[in-house]
């Protein structure tokens, strides 16, 4: 059975589509603190769920949630890890 998504722009009923398929999980994570509180707890929790399950987790943050990120830590998270999750909390 296929995934069922319910759409919220039709009338009652169930759409059933396959999954897309998928790559090889990735390698490295790096798990982004835009600086907004709590965020680092979320991204605390979610780097343990991570390393459960066999990921490298990197940690990175901003200076501020104000700003975007510096290019260097931009430039660095691109070249170390195969994927990017910033934590959004408040």
């Amino acid at each position: 059975m296929g995934l069922i998504v319910l759409d919220p722009t039709r009338g009652a009923g169930e759409v059933s589509r396959p999954l897309a398929q998928r790559g090889a999980p990735p390698a490295r994570i790096a798990l982004v603190d835009i600086r907004k509180p709590r965020g680092d707890v979320f991204l605390d929790e979610l780097a343990a769920l991570l390393r459960e399950r066999g990921h490298a987790v990197e940690r990175a943050a901003k200076p501020t949630f104000t700003k975007p990120a510096p290019a260097d830590v931009r430039r660095e998270i691109a070249e170390r890890c195969d994927a990017v999750l910033a934590a959004l909390a408040d």
